[in-house]
């Protein structure tokens, strides 16, 4: 039998949904506060967390990220169970990993919904022979980058690598998502840039994808070239850029991969390692 672990203050409203999911096959758990949960999920193990946003302690978004940054229980599917259903606080759940977003009200059909795509998201995980994934969302904001570096650095730490090359991976990372979202999303505020964590046995991928039309790696007047790192810088002034344009070149050395896809408007950033 699966094991679901509610995080819910509400005992009313926890025992509704324990009660709904043990109709349907679930052992369920308990936990009225943030910190309860987080060391509930390390005890239990459950197969998924239903996780409230308003609890006495940490709010939900905090136990997410920290669920994402521990690698006992960065592969433990969450679906986030609140009233806050306005798109800042959706947007906000996926940006720290949440796997589903479910507003209340809703009914039992919308949440074994959510159920299935959380635990399908493990369960391919475990097909493609992954220690790990996580992908989050941001908004075409700049100042969101910090959350995005302090999950980086806590993510990162979980795979065999040095201090040395969990920096130059993290430097490479943030340097793709701040070019995906000045360039590829123009800083629009409705477009997203989503960055997907991967852990092989010998390797991290870390992809960037942003919602722009996408662009030619190879022939962009303003960016630095290892030959020429020089030249783009009157290029921008002419256009009126901020001065810049070695992201890519730095990228590439902190990496053992860089590539695009087809249109360019997605990165994967490749840093190998050797498997313990």
């Amino acid at each position: 039998m699966a094991i679901a672990l509610i995080i819910e203050d509400h005992a009313d409203q926890a025992d509704m949904l324990a009660r709904v999911l043990r109709l349907h096959h679930y052992d369920t758990h308990l936990a009225a506060s943030g910190e309860e949960g987080l060391r509930m999920v390390r005890d239990c193990a459950p197969d998924v967390v239903l996780l409230d946003l308003m609890l006495p302690d940490l709010n939900g978004f905090e136990v997410c990220k920290r669920m994402r940054a521990d690698q006992r229980t960065m592969l433990t599917p969450v679906v986030m169970v609140t009233a806050l259903g306005d798109a800042d606080h959706r947007r906000n759940g996926f940006r720290v990993g949440a796997n589903a977003y479910l507003a209340k009200p809703f009914g039992i059909a919308e949440l074994l919904k959510a159920l299935d795509a959380a635990r399908l998201w493990l369960d391919q995980i475990h097909r493609r022979s992954l220690q790990a994934e996580i992908q989050v969302e941001l908004d075409s904001e700049i100042a969101l980058l910090q959350e995005l570096n302090d999950l980086l650095l806590h993510v990162c730490r979980a795979a065999p690598m040095s201090e040395e090359q969990v920096l130059q991976l993290r430097q490479a990372v943030m340097e793709m998502a701040h070019n995906a979202i000045e360039w590829g999303n123009q800083h629009d505020a409705e477009r997203v840039v989503r960055v997907t964590y991967r852990l092989h046995q010998d390797r991290v991928e870390i992809i960037v994808r942003d919602e722009g039309t996408g662009f030619n790696p190879g022939d962009v007047p303003h960016a630095a070239r290892s030959g020429d790192p020089i030249t783009h810088l009157d290029v921008r002034e002419r256009l009126g850029l901020r001065a810049g344009g070695f992201g890519m070149m730095i990228s590439r050395g902190m990496v053992d991969e860089l590539r695009y896809n087809e249109i360019g408007n997605e990165v994967t950033l490749v840093k190998r390692f050797r498997p313990l």
